[in-house]
């Protein structure tokens, strides 16, 4: 393979903590092992849950990194307005989005009228610039886009029409329009959704190709444009990072008296929201629940959902944002991961970090979901329906009944949980890059060709 030189997009980069970057990070850490030169521009203010200096010290020295300012809000803000806009309701299904709400006020008007699809399209003026200069500066052959901020997506017709033999490639990192739109957005108006559903046709119509991180979710936006070749639509999944998870075994020895550990890692917000969680806990007898000691590691994005862990008492703990190295090193201590996910499509990437860390899950997820069917063909645990008190009720029963898993009931499939490690993931990612620029590329060079055959004949 020959070098390639591709500029990586991405909102927030190291170091910017949160899951969000995690992806991101790890493409800027192994891409240059694979015949790749590296850029990655960035916001030198993303509006993010923290910081995390540790993620900016894997990235190798000859990355280049350009950082341009933003005018997003701050997280905090950003968040209070959204409480005010939602008025803390649940998240609207999506029959829901164009009933009407009642009349909003100007601050609420001006707000869902104007940051669309989402609050970074701030960022959009500056990033376009900065990232036409690279591009010619830096001879950029391939763009890779990742998203969310969903704005981003906007980027790819400013490039292709400059830029018409460029590959340009746009990373979902989350399926947006059939779930995260009603799940996490910061607009559920009907104007939101209409901008929403326009500019990810024109992305999908302008890009060289579309990467999914789950089987379902690449499904979906692939079913969305019929008149695109499927091979426009690829699979990348997330994945857990070897050099940072010390992967533990389960153990041989019989269950004792001490507390059960449950820890959860990661935002609690829409998609992941445990009321129902709390609900199936608080039907279990006194002396079963007793057993368990709950840890939340990770920002809670709103006070009700708070509330309703903090109703757990004693037995919840709730650590908030930590930097990645304490959270990962949290994982040693637990003996199990509880994941909850009410989303069908996406796959949440702490999934990746529990079986990376070789932790059993108790999952709390949608029946029908990508991460249903991955715990099961992963061997990597135990699952209800998050949205069934019922069936949360028996999936935490039965764990007391388990105690500690020993290693005859926790076989994980640890051939097929190794192809998630990043590395892994990251040379897999470097192929695809290679091979679309090659396509591409023929493509390109080959239509004067055709052109001087059709007006020779």
């Amino acid at each position: 393979m020959s070098q390639l030189n591709v500029l990586l997009v991405t909102y927030s980069f190291p170091p910017a903590g949160g899951v969000g970057v995690l992806r991101a990070a790890s493409l800027a850490r192994y891409l240059p092992n694979e015949e790749i030169r590296l850029d990655v521009l960035t916001a030198r203010n993303p509006s993010a849950v923290g910081t995390d200096a540790s993620l900016l010290e894997t990235i190798p020295a000859e990355v280049s990194i350009h950082r341009t300012v933003t005018f997003d809000l701050p997280f905090g803000i950003k968040k209070t307005i959204k409480r005010l806009i939602s008025g803390g309701k649940l998240p609207a299904k999506k029959a829901s989005v164009s009933t009407s709400q009642g009349k909003p006020n100007l601050l609420e008007k001006m707000l869902q009228d104007n940051l669309l699809p989402d609050p970074q399209v701030t960022w959009l003026p500056i990033l376009a610039r900065a990232a036409r200069r690279i591009v010619r500066k830096r001879s950029i052959d391939l763009v890779l886009i990742t998203v969310p901020p969903f704005s981003s997506v906007l980027l790819v017709e400013k490039l292709r029409k400059e830029f018409p033999g460029l590959s340009i490639v746009v990373d979902f990192r989350d399926e947006w329009l059939s779930t995260t739109i009603d799940l996490v957005s910061f607009s559920k108006t009907e104007r939101a959704l209409r901008v929403a559903v326009d500019a990810e046709k024109r992305c999908v119509a302008n890009a060289t190709a579309i990467v999914a991180v789950s089987e379902a979710a690449r499904r979906e936006i692939r079913a969305r444009y019929p008149q695109e070749p499927d091979s426009k639509f690829q699979l990348i999944p997330n994945g857990w990072d070897g050099t940072k998870l010390q992967v533990s075994k389960p153990s041989a020895s019989p269950r004792d008296a001490r507390p059960i550990v449950v820890t959860y890692l990661g935002s609690v917000y829409g998609s992941t929201e445990p009321t129902t969680l709390v609900r199936a806990l608080q039907s279990l007898p006194h002396e079963v629940l007793s057993r368990f000691v709950f840890r939340f590691i990770g920002r809670i994005e709103e006070s009700r959902f708070r509330a309703s862990l903090q109703e757990l008492g004693d037995m919840v703990e709730l650590k908030g944002h930590v930097p990645q190295h304490e959270a990962l090193a949290a994982m040693n201590e637990t003996d199990y991961a509880l994941l909850i996910s009410h989303d069908p499509l996406n796959v949440s990437a702490k999934f990746y970090d529990y079986i990376g860390a070789g932790k059993p899950i108790l999952g709390c997820v949608h029946p029908d979901g990508d991460v249903r069917m991955m715990l099961e063909n992963l061997r990597a645990g135990w699952w209800a329906d998050s949205q069934d008190v019922g069936s949360i009720r028996q999936l935490f029963l039965d764990a007391a009944e388990r105690g500690k898993p020993s290693s005859g009931e926790y076989r994980p499939d640890s051939e097929k949980i190794a192809q998630y490690e990043r590395k892994v993931l990251a040379v897999r990612y470097a192929r695809l890059l290679h091979s679309i620029f090659r396509e591409q590329y023929e493509v390109s060079t080959q239509l004067p060709v055709s052109k001087l055959i059709s007006q020779a004949g």
